[in-house]
This record gives C-alpha cells, sequence and structure tokens, in this order.
C-alpha cells in the first residue's frame, strides 16, 4: 500500500474517516459513505437501541469485513460516563478502539480536557487504542500522546458548525510535536477545509455534518474524497516558500542583453 495511513498498528488507504450521524436517511448515508472511500466509519454506540434485538441499529447496515468501525462515547457528560460507554462499544462490537469524547456542556459542544484526560488515562490502561476529540491545545495533545493515545484528533471549529478551521496555527504547533497521527476533527463544511488540513501535514480528517447535511451527500462525500487526496499529495509534493516580494516565474525573459 503506497503511503497509507496508519493507527494502532493497522493500514489505511483513505485519510478520511466519516461519521453516521444527522443523515436524513439510512440510505443516504450508505450511498455518501460508500462515495467518500472512506475505511473507518465513527457510530455513537450509546445513542444506539441496543435492547430490542429485532430493532435494526447502524451496525447493521454496513458490511464490517469492509470498514474498521470507530465506535465513540458521544453523549458522555463526565470521564466516567465515556469510559463506561468504551466498555460498552468492546463488548458490542469486539473492538479496542474508541473515540474518546467528554462534552459536558450541549450548547457548545467543546471537549472537556480534564475530562478526557482521565478519560484517555484509565482507557489506555484498560487496553483500548484511544482516539481523544481535543480542543486544538499543543500541551493536551503532548500529554496525551506520551498517555500512549493511537491518535489526537484537535477541532477545527466547533462541532456541526461549518465554520472551517479556525484553529490552524495550534494545529500546526500539534502537527509538529507530536508523533501519533492528527486527525482534524469537527467545524469542516467543504472538501478545501479538509485539503487545507492534509497539505499542512495532518494525517487524516474526520467528517460528518458537512457530507450528512449537504444538499447532495453523496456528491459531497466523493468531494471529500478528493480533497483529502488533493491535500495529501500536495503536502508531500511540498509547497514552495512564503514570500514578501514578488518573483518573476521565468526570470530574464524579455529582456534584451544585445
Amino acid at each position: 500500500m503506497e503511503d497509507p495511513l496508519v493507527i494502532a498498528g493497522k493500514e489505511f488507504s483513505s485519510r478520511l474517516m466519516v461519521g453516521t450521524g444527522r443523515h436524513r436517511t439510512m440510505q443516504e448515508m450508505i450511498d455518501s459513505v460508500r462515495a467518500s472511500g472512506t475505511q473507518i466509519i465513527t457510530v455513537a454506540i450509546g445513542r444506539l437501541n441496543l435492547q430490542d434485538i429485532n430493532e435494526k441499529t447502524i451496525l447493521d447496515y454496513f458490511d464490517w469485513d469492509n470498514y474498521t468501525i470507530l465506535p465513540n462515547t458521544a453523549g458522555s457528560k463526565t470521564s466516567e460516563e465515556a469510559v463506561l460507554t468504551a466498555r460498552l462499544a468492546r463488548e458490542v462490537t469486539g473492538s479496542s478502539w474508541i473515540k474518546l469524547e467528554v462534552i459536558p456542556d450541549i450548547s457548545h459542544l467543546l471537549p472537556d480536557p480534564i475530562g478526557t484526560y482521565d478519560a484517555a488515562r484509565e482507557l489506555v490502561e484498560d487496553g483500548f487504542d484511544v482516539l481523544p476529540y481535543i480542543h486544538a491545545d499543543p500541551v493536551l495533545a503532548h500529554r496525551l500522546a506520551e498517555l500512549g493515545c493511537a491518535t489526537v484528533m484537535p477541532l477545527g471549529s466547533t462541532i456541526g458548525s461549518g465554520q472551517g478551521i479556525l484553529t490552524m496555527e495550534e494545529i500546526e504547533m500539534i502537527i509538529s510535536d507530536v508523533e501519533v497521527p492528527v486527525v482534524v476533527d469537527a467545524g469542516l463544511a467543504v472538501p478545501s477545509d479538509a485539503s487545507k488540513a492534509l497539505e499542512a501535514g495532518a494525517d487524516a480528517v474526520l467528517v460528518n455534518t458537512a457530507i450528512a447535511q449537504a444538499n447532495d451527500p453523496v456528491a459531497m462525500g466523493e468531494s471529500f474524497k478528493l480533497g483529502v487526496a488533493a491535500g495529501r499529495k500536495a503536502f508531500l509534493a511540498g509547497r514552495i516558500d512564503r514570500r514578501k516580494s514578488a518573483i518573476s516565474s521565468s526570470p530574464g525573459a524579455g529582456v534584451n542583453s544585445g
């Protein structure tokens, strides 16, 4: 596999993760996920109805031989709730992967740094591969990477806001500092946001609302696939240096030396 994304020892050709929330219909969700080319799908385990074995859930709509499931702890307001949800997710899915979210206030949906760190420490000790969702805080990202988290997932802007990446300076600090994959998560609205993150050196992005709530989720899923691929290729190609003055693209052209 050429230029794989590696998380917790697993290799992926796609650098786009997608969420399964807020889709208008199950069919739109399935079709847009397929169009995105993703290999990692997040599922909010705590919001599934697991009591009625006859009721289908999101888990029943995908062939998990073709995807890696990334259960998340969405809905957890405390570290204790997040740890409990993570353990439930492992029982339900058989996966040790967990996207850790600790969000105490639904009015702004910002992650709790202390609760996230406390839950991450407990889950890492319990054998989980933890992918923590955090504010774009370079200090916290460094501490979580030192703790043994599989990635860090700094937000671009608030969840579902569609504001794009407002934290690029901090994200670039995180990219230059930590040795685990950096996945930009939340607030991305259009493929150029994803491309910008990958161009800056982020290893991947996670997108949900921008695809699910687009007028055409299938087309938007495919568009994000292309944006991520373009951003990664540009990063590997290496951008030119920024200059304060202009420089001719053809030095000496049109100059008569006679």
